[in-house]
C-alpha cells in the first residue's frame, strides 16, 4: 500500500496584522506542535517545497506563524488559503488504535459478515467522536469511529470492517 508521504497539518487563513504573521487553523488534533516546527511544506505544482517559519503563539485554536520572507501584508495575503504540510518522518506519532484520517480515506468497508458497505470518503471530527462517512449505493452511511462499530481498521489492507449489528443503533443514513 502506497501512503500520502505528506500530511496537511493547518490552513493559512489570512494575513494577522501588518509584519507578514498569518493565522493559521489547525488540521492536527494539537495546535501546539506548531510550536515545535521551524519549517511546514508548501505545495507548488507537483513538489512539496521547505518553507522556514516560527510559531509566535497559539491562541483561541489558531497557530499565528511568520515565514521567513513574509515582511509585509501584502506577502502574507499571498498565502491565504495555502495549505502546510509536514513529511510523515516529521508527522506527530500516533497511539495505539489511532490512524491518519488521510490512510482511512478510500478504504473500503464491510460488514462482519464479508458484505461490502461501501467507501469510507470522509472523517468528520465534531466533538466527542469522530464520525466515518461512508459513500454506499443507498447514501451516505454516517457512523460513530468507536471500537465496537468498527472492531476492525487495517489500513495496510485499505479495509475497515463494521459490526452491522449496532447499525440500527447508531448508524444515520442521508439517502441520495
Amino acid at each position: 500500500m502506497i501512503l500520502q508521504p505528506y500530511l496537511a497539518i493547518g490552513q493559512v487563513v489570512k494575513p494577522q496584522g501588518v509584519r507578514g504573521e498569518v493565522k493559521v487553523k489547525p488540521l492536527t488534533d494539537d495546535p501546539r506542535r506548531f510550536l515545535d516546527l521551524t519549517q511546514v511544506l508548501v505545495r507548488e505544482g507537483d513538489a512539496h517545497l521547505p518553507r522556514s517559519m516560527r510559531c509566535t503563539r497559539i491562541y483561541d485554536g489558531f497557530a499565528y506563524l511568520e515565514f521567513e520572507g513574509v515582511q509585509d501584508r501584502e506577502a502574507a495575503e499571498a498565502l491565504r488559503g495555502t495549505l502546510l504540510y509536514v513529511d510523515r518522518a516529521n508527522a506527530a506519532p500516533l497511539n495505539e488504535d489511532e490512524e491518519y484520517i488521510v490512510d482511512l480515506i478510500g478504504c473500503e468497508v464491510f460488514d462482519t459478515q464479508g458484505q461490502r458497505v461501501g467507501t469510507l470518503t470522509d472523517v468528520l471530527q465534531p466533538g466527542a467522536n469522530d464520525v466515518y462517512v461512508i459513500a454506499t449505493p443507498k447514501g451516505e452511511l454516517l457512523i460513530p469511529a468507536l471500537k465496537r462499530v468498527a472492531p476492525t481498521v487495517d489500513v495496510a489492507a485499505r479495509r475497515i470492517v463494521i459490526d452491522e449489528n449496532v447499525l440500527p443503533e447508531v448508524a444515520v443514513y442521508s439517502e441520495s
